[in-house]
């Protein structure tokens, strides 16, 4: 049985990750609050691991308890509201949650799936970080988005053989970051994702989705 992470699993579009994956894999939550973390677990079936996003010495230790992971799912965000030059820590915090944070683990994983010749990583993005949707992300969360396409975009020319990597845009879903008046469910946002971490050989690489369909970056 393949290993999946679903960082920020606890709630929201990741916890709905986490319980499509349950079924098959054997899944490991990655969160920052230990008592949400220990309670989803519980209520999901699977495995936890405090992974705080914004504390980079913790993450190999934490993957080490985890053991080899196959299946990536880098879904955690933060949404910082703030004018970027008056609040260059906003900007910091959006750039190492969603970009530093994601590529690090990546970097981490990726001994293992070598290793096995197989693995699928599935950066959780938005239309918000498109170029060809105008960025409109508020304060830096489009801007972190789109380092994190790029990467997504740039990276299958340096992965091994048989590792795949994708992007997804998963819609405007009612969770605590989309709000109630969001018109898609977590279950209906997480829908691309469990599609992309099921690839099979033919799969794509390299792309950014959205209800299984190829988007512009």
């Amino acid at each position: 049985m393949k290993t999946a992470l679903v960082t920020g699993g606890n709630r929201g579009i990741g916890r709905a990750i986490a319980a499509g994956l349950v079924r098959d894999h054997r899944v490991v939550i990655g969160v920052r609050d230990r008592q949400a973390g220990r309670e989803a677990a519980e209520a999901l079936g699977c495995g936890w691991v405090h992974l705080d996003l914004e504390a980079p010495e913790g993450f190999a230790p934490a993957l080490e308890r985890i053991g080899g992971i196959d299946v990536l799912v880098n879904n955690a965000g933060i949404l910082i509201d703030s004018n970027m030059i008056a609040d260059p820590q906003g900007v910091a915090r959006s750039m190492q949650v969603m970009f530093h944070a994601p590529y690090e683990l990546i970097r981490l994983c990726l001994p293992h799936m070598a290793a096995r010749g197989w693995g699928r990583i599935v950066n959780l993005s938005s239309d918000w970080g498109s170029f060809s949707e105008g960025l409109a992300g508020p304060g830096a969360y489009g801007v972190a988005k789109a380092a994190l396409n790029a990467l997504t975009h740039a990276l299958p020319r340096d992965l091994p053989e048989g590792v795949k990597v994708n992007a997804m845009c998963p819609g405007w879903v009612a969770t605590r970051m989309g709000g109630e008046a969001a018109p898609r469910s977590p279950a209906q946002g997480a829908e691309t994702a469990l599609w992309l971490a099921r690839l099979g050989a033919e799969g794509p690489t390299g792309g950014f989705f959205r209800d299984k369909k190829e988007l512009g970056w």
